[in-house]
């Protein structure tokens, strides 16, 4: 294995086993409850259980989050600089948060004081399972022989195959972190109305079609991954949920019934995500040759 670290952030929502097989790191980011507590969300969820988490928000104790700080990105990246380890950092959207900026800050900061090491963030555009699955694609490279520079690059010529659909029960979350407007938010609750959602080639968050029926909206997810996989024989296709199982199952099965993948792996979307979509959000995730929505 070439020796160079991949790290990723806490927005990976990807099980811990499988960042340990790929030994990917991941930075910690902060969630605050309205009630005044606060944790770091890591992977392995040692803070705070997401089903419980997920009660919590269904009982109405909202969250908020904040984005990797330079310095926390310092904490957390200087002891490995020290080890003498070289770092490709994958990081979350920048269509969706800031934290991209804060890292290259950072990782401005670092070079200058760790000039003998070579330090790279890659912005993924993708959010959740996708960023996880590109961080691991990312490692599987690394295994592969390539070198941090090239996969670097490989990273920014293939991040907009990754695609991103989902769904979520509740749109009053979205609207409350600034994703869909009142309106958008009041009508589709009162009208049952559910969409299915993706992320641009922007790395923002889009609602595509609108649907009735929570049922129909899962459908949408399958019959978008159907439109635009590229050789799903040789892909491990992600459905990720916050703590919809019996939907994200209906969805796995579905994808295995019809698309003729190499597996279906089932992850846990965090509270750092999961905040912002509340506790009925149901994603899927491959490489296809357009992000874009069709159906």
């Amino acid at each position: 294995m070439k020796d160079y670290m991949i790290i990723t952030d806490a927005t990976c929502d990807m099980n811990q086993d499988i960042l340990d097989r790929y030994e990917i790191g991941v930075i910690p980011m902060e969630v605050a409850m309205d009630d005044g507590r606060t944790f770091m969300h890591y992977p392995d969820f040692r803070n705070f259980a997401p089903a419980d988490f997920y009660k919590e928000l269904a009982r109405g104790n909202l969250a908020h989050t904040t984005q990797i700080t330079p310095n926390q990105y310092k904490e957390f990246l200087t002891p490995l600089l020290k080890e003498g380890k070289d770092i490709l950092y994958v990081c979350f959207s920048s269509g969706l948060s800031n934290t991209y900026a804060s890292s290259v800050m950072a990782f401005d900061e670092l070079r200058e004081q760790f000039p003998e090491r070579r330090l790279i963030t890659v912005d993924s555009l993708c959010a959740s399972g996708g960023e996880g699955a590109f961080a691991v694609q990312a490692a599987m490279n690394r295994e592969n022989g390539m070198e941090m520079e090239e996969n670097a690059q490989w990273l920014l010529d293939n991040r907009l195959r990754m695609m991103h659909f989902f769904t979520v029960g509740d749109l009053m979350y979205l609207h409350k972190g600034g994703r869909v407007s009142a309106a958008s938010a009041i009508a589709g609750t009162a009208l049952a109305i559910k969409p299915m959602m993706y992320v641009d080639n922007e790395g923002k968050l889009v609602v595509g079609s609108k649907v009735h029926g929570r049922r129909t909206s899962l459908k949408k997810l399958v019959a978008n991954l159907k439109a635009s996989v590229e050789h799903p024989e040789d892909q491990v296709i992600y459905v990720c949920s916050t703590d919809a199982w019996k939907d994200a199952e209906s969805v796995a099965d579905w994808v295995r019934q019809e698309v003729p993948c190499k597996d279906v792996v089932m992850t846990t979307v965090g509270p750092v995500i999961g905040t912002h979509t509340g506790p009925s959000l149901v994603c899927l995730f491959a490489f296809g040759s357009s992000r874009i929505a069709k159906e």
